[in-house]
């Protein structure tokens, strides 16, 4: 095609839904060519952790530079949380350089998109691949206004999965904490059938972005909100709630199948947008710009990220914060861990139904976490009790309150106190579908 090229480069942000690194690229048992193909050709992000385990949080940390507690997205955005100042989101930065922006498919930092500001919102029924992956290659075949940011977000791979053959679950493993049973097996192949759904859809989108013209002149971000939606994954604070993937390709040195070991967070993102289009940074990113890993400038921009969890479908206040070796997690509401689980934030399944009918209600909740991720990397022998590793408790737990004080979080000042009509569960119940209450009613 004979698209005109502008001087700034495109930028095309694919996201998916509860994906965690579940795929292909990552080592997973599980084909996903187009991701594949994307890692071979661009950057993959071994160590990339998002800021929340949930998903109104997590991407509006990547989207504004900032942690949940700093952008004001605490909650769902569907249950009735919003970012502070939708002015803070990536295309406002973005406009002042002359880009156009466009969403398709999901957002979820608004409970209507057109609160956040984009140029255009081109319509889907709904955001599955099936809907979304169409639309948006249609965008990039239009020729579209450049230079561009484009918002693709999918459906897949949240719950609940399209059903498959029973026969699906017969050779298939469960994740590596959950116990090998039928059930498991089967929920696992369900999961996977949406995860080759969701490799499909990005296939499309990228081959559309061969066909335009402009695959050598667009940064592709591909990566999700958090970790998979399977009991002690998503909605928690270890490395299964935290770790997602991140694939980059285009302008700035994202090519040649590079493999960074790097501790990095999505927050980090904004930043490195802002040196690749040559845009000046705002006062607010709590980030950093990724390309120094790519320049052999730096090993790692981070000695430890940051995470944490308010509200989800429930207040499960958390902080945490991970090192190259450690893990350490704090439970705030010490009342409430006492009578076990949180379980309306984990969602429904065939393997929570397991874990709930050997006593998953009933085991206790530490109010402390600490894990050696060198000898413990599945984060299950709970070191807080341990006096060796008494030292390494200590700096952690100072770190952890040190970047609460430095970010102003308000759980210093003790339980945050919901916005008047969010939705939310009572922390005893059992399924986030069980009936909430409006905050104020």
């Amino acid at each position: 095609m004979g698209t005109e090229i502008s001087t700034y480069p495109n930028i095309l942000y694919i996201h998916s839904h509860d994906t965690g690194r579940w795929i292909q690229p990552y080592g997973y048992p599980v084909e996903t060519p187009a991701l594949q193909k994307l890692a071979e050709q661009g950057v993959v992000f071994r160590r990339a952790f998002s800021a929340a385990p949930t998903c109104s949080p997590s991407r509006a940390s990547l989207l504004t530079g900032q942690y949940p507690h700093s952008s004001g997205m605490l909650g769902l955005a569907h249950r009735g949380w919003s970012l502070n100042d939708y002015q803070q989101h990536i295309i406002h930065t973005l406009r002042k350089s002359g880009y156009h922006s466009t969403l398709i498919g999901m957002q979820h930092v608004a409970s209507d998109p057109h609160m956040i500001g984009y140029d255009a919102i081109w319509e889907t029924d709904d955001s599955s691949v099936a809907r979304v992956a169409p639309r948006a290659s249609e965008f990039l075949l239009s020729p579209p206004q450049q230079p561009f940011f484009l918002s693709v977000g999918f459906t897949e791979t949240h719950r609940p999965f399209a059903p498959v053959p029973v026969a699906a679950g017969k050779y298939c493993a469960p994740a590596p904490y959950l116990p090998d049973t039928p059930e498991t097996r089967q929920d696992m192949a369900a999961f996977l059938h949406s995860v080759r759904t969701l490799d499909g859809g990005i296939g499309m989108i990228l081959e559309a972005l061969e066909r335009s013209g402009l695959a050598d002149h667009t940064l592709v971000i591909c990566t999700t909100d958090h970790g998979i939606a399977f009991p002690a994954a998503k909605s928690t604070l270890t490395d299964r709630g935290t770790g997602v993937m991140l694939i980059m390709r285009g302008p700035g040195g994202f090519s040649g199948g590079l493999v960074v070991d790097a501790l990095i967070s999505q927050l980090d993102i904004f930043p490195t947008i802002c040196e690749v289009a040559r845009v000046e940074l705002p006062q607010w990113l709590q980030g950093r710009s990724l390309l120094p890993l790519l320049q052999s400038s730096t090993a790692e921009i981070h000695d430890a990220v940051f995470a944490e969890v308010t509200f989800h479908a429930a207040y499960e206040p958390q902080r945490s914060i991970r090192t190259n070796r450690y893990r350490y997690i704090r439970h705030f509401a010490e009342q409430q861990q006492q009578r076990g689980p949180v379980l309306a934030n984990c969602d429904d399944s065939l393997s929570k139904d397991i874990w709930l009918a050997h006593g998953w209600q009933e085991r206790p909740q530490p109010v402390e976490e600490l894990y050696d991720l060198v000898f413990d990397p599945g984060e299950q022998r709970n070191l807080v009790a341990d006096p060796d590793a008494a030292s390494v408790l200590t700096d952690l737990r100072t770190r952890l309150t040190q970047w609460m004080m430095e970010s102003h979080d308000p759980l210093l000042q003790g339980d945050v106190v919901p916005r008047p009509g969010a939705m939310l569960n009572d922390p005893t119940q059992l399924s986030p579908g069980d009936p909430a209450h409006r905050i104020g009613e």
